[in-house]
C-alpha cells in the first residue's frame, strides 16, 4: 500500500478499538467490527484506501463526524475509512463559494464564513460534520429560508469506486451531483471537499419561546401546525414535548427568524396570538440572540455521553388527525429528563430536477430518546421506532440524518428517485464497494436483535 499521511489499523491491532468506538458520536455504540480503520489525514488517503479494498476484496463504510445515530459507516467485516481529520474551511470571495472538509461542523464553517459576511445553514448541533449532514438533505439554521443544505452543493471533490479522485459538478459528472444531493448513506463515494454556495448572513436573528403546561399539549401542537402557512420563509417554528428545563415537562413553542435589513421585526409576534396565551408559564418575545447561541441550545436538547434512539415521519395529514395518531407516542413519553418528541414545522420547498433528495412535507414528528443505562435500550428503542410504526400510515417518508431503516423501513426517496439512484450507483460502483442504506439483519440495537435474532452484543 501506499505511503499514508493517516493510520491504518487493523482488527486487534492497538488503537483499533479506541478508533472504532471514537467513530460514533452516540454513546450507544454498535456491535459492528471492520476488518480494518483508515484514520485518513488526506484525499490521498481516502483514495488509497479505496485502492486497498478493492485489492483486498473489502467492502468500503465512511465516517465523517459520527453523528449517524446507528453508526451506518461501522459495519461487520470490509474497511471504514474515518474522514475526521478532514475538517478545513476556505471561502472564495470571487465565487461566493466555501470549501469545506467533510468533518467540519457548523460552527467552523460559519465562522470562516462570518469574517466575509457570509453564511451557510448548517446543522442544529455543533458537533454535526458536514459530511453526513449534507448528503443526507441538510435540514438546519435557515433551511426553511434557504432550502436543505444538499441543494446548496456546487461540486464536490470524490474518491470514485475505481480509487480515482476526481472533481465532480454539474458539467463534468451531472449524475454523480444528483446523487450527492440528498442521497445520505446510499451514496457510492468518499466525499473529502464539498463547494457550497453560500448566503448573506443575517443581520439579526430574533428568538421566541413559550412555554405551556402539558394539559396544553393537543392545543399547542394543533395550533403551531395550523399557523404554518401564515409564516414568512425566515421564521422556524418548532414545538417539543418533554423536559422543560426545570426538573418538569411541557409543551414548549420556540421560533427564530434569520432577517435582514429589509425584514419585518415584528415577525415572530404572531405567536402572540395564541388563544392559550395568558396560560403560557414562561414566554421569551423576540429576543435577540446569536448564531452561537442557536448552537448552544441545540447541544443541550441532545448532550453528549447519553444513549440515543431517533426517528421521524413527514407527515401532510391535518393537525388533528397527527396529533389523535400521535397520543400513545406522546402519552409514554419516557420520564427520565432526557427524551422527547420534535414537532418540526418546515413548511416544505419545491423538488429540484438536479438533486436526488425528494421526500419531505410540511410536519417532521420525531421522537427523541436519551438515556444512560443500556439496560434501557430495548424500551427506549421500541418506544422511538415502534411508535412510529404504528402510526406509518401517516409517514411521506423519513429523513436521513434521523434515519434507522434497520429498525423501521421507510422511504427517504421517491419511488422514481430511488430506481434512478440505483442505475447510476451501477454505473459507478458497479461491483457494490460501498456499503448502501444498512439492512435489517445488520441491525445490532437492543431491537434489532429482538427481531432477528441478530448475536448478543453491546447495542
Amino acid at each position: 500500500m501506499a505511503t499514508l499521511d493517516g493510520r491504518l489499523l487493523r482488527r486487534g491491532e492497538p488503537g483499533y478499538e479506541e478508533a472504532r468506538m471514537a467513530a460514533v458520536w452516540n454513546a450507544r455504540k454498535p456491535a459492528r467490527f471492520p476488518d480494518a480503520i483508515l484514520l485518513a489525514a488526506s484525499a490521498a488517503d481516502a483514495a488509497a484506501g479505496v485502492r486497498l479494498a478493492r485489492a483486498e476484496g473489502m467492502r468500503v463504510g465512511i465516517r465523517s463526524g459520527g453523528h449517524s445515530f446507528v453508526g451506518n459507516g461501522v459495519r461487520d467485516g470490509g474497511l471504514l475509512i474515518d474522514l475526521s481529520a478532514l475538517r478545513t474551511v476556505g471561502y472564495d470571495p470571487a465565487t461566493g463559494l466555501a470549501s469545506v472538509g467533510p468533518r467540519a461542523a457548523g460552527p467552523e464553517v460559519n465562522a470562516v464564513l462570518g469574517r466575509h459576511g457570509r453564511y451557510f445553514p448548517s446543522g442544529h448541533a455543533p458537533t454535526v460534520a458536514t459530511g453526513g449532514y449534507i448528503l443526507g438533505g441538510g435540514y438546519g439554521w435557515g433551511s426553511r429560508r434557504w432550502g436543505p443544505a444538499c441543494l446548496s452543493i456546487e461540486a464536490i471533490d470524490v474518491v470514485l469506486a475505481s480509487g480515482e479522485l476526481v472533481h465532480a459538478d454539474d458539467g463534468s459528472h451531472p449524475d454523480l451531483l444528483w446523487a450527492a444531493r440528498g442521497s445520505g448513506p446510499g451514496f457510492f463515494g468518499v466525499v473529502t471537499r464539498f463547494y457550497l454556495r453560500t448566503y448573506p448572513a443575517a443581520t439579526r436573528i430574533l428568538r421566541s419561546v413559550y412555554v405551556y403546561p402539558m394539559d396544553l399539549r393537543d392545543d399547542v401542537l394543533r395550533w403551531t401546525y395550523e399557523l404554518l402557512p401564515e409564516l414568512p420563509a425566515e421564521v422556524e417554528l418548532s414545538a417539543k414535548v418533554g423536559p422543560d428545563g426545570t426538573g418538569g415537562s411541557a409543551a414548549t413553542m420556540t421560533a427564530f427568524a434569520f432577517q435582514d435589513s429589509g425584514s419585518d421585526p415584528r415577525a415572530l409576534h404572531v405567536l402572540g396570538k395564541a388563544p392559550f396565551l395568558e396560560r403560557a408559564v414562561r414566554a421569551t418575545v423576540a429576543e435577540q440572540v446569536t448564531l452561537a447561541d442557536l448552537y448552544a441550545a441545540a447541544d443541550r436538547l441532545n448532550p453528549g455521553g447519553n444513549r440515543w434512539a431517533f426517528d421521524g415521519i413527514w407527515c401532510d395529514a391535518p393537525a388533528a388527525e397527527v396529533v389523535a395518531a400521535a397520543a400513545p407516542m406522546l402519552g409514554t413519553l419516557p420520564d427520565d429528563g432526557l427524551s422527547f418528541v420534535l414537532w418540526m414545522l418546515w413548511g416544505g420547498y419545491p423538488e429540484q430536477p438536479n438533486a436526488c433528495w425528494s421526500v419531505q412535507a410540511p410536519l417532521y414528528l420525531s421522537p427523541n430518546a436519551g438515556w444512560t443505562d443500556p439496560a434501557d435500550d430495548l424500551a427506549r428503542e421500541s418506544w422511538v421506532h415502534d411508535s412510529l410504526r404504528d402510526i406509518q400510515h401517516l409517514s411521506r417518508g423519513l429523513q436521513f440524518s434521523d434515519n434507522n431503516v434497520a429498525d423501521r423501513p421507510d422511504r427517504g426517496l421517491s419511488p422514481g428517485n430511488a430506481e434512478r439512484l440505483e442505475a447510476i450507483r451501477s454505473a459507478y460502483d458497479p461491483g457494490g464497494l460501498f456499503h448502501s442504506y444498512m439492512a435489517p439483519p445488520e441491525s445490532t440495537t437492543a431491537l434489532g436483535r429482538s427481531r432477528h435474532r441478530v448475536p448478543g452484543g453491546r447495542g
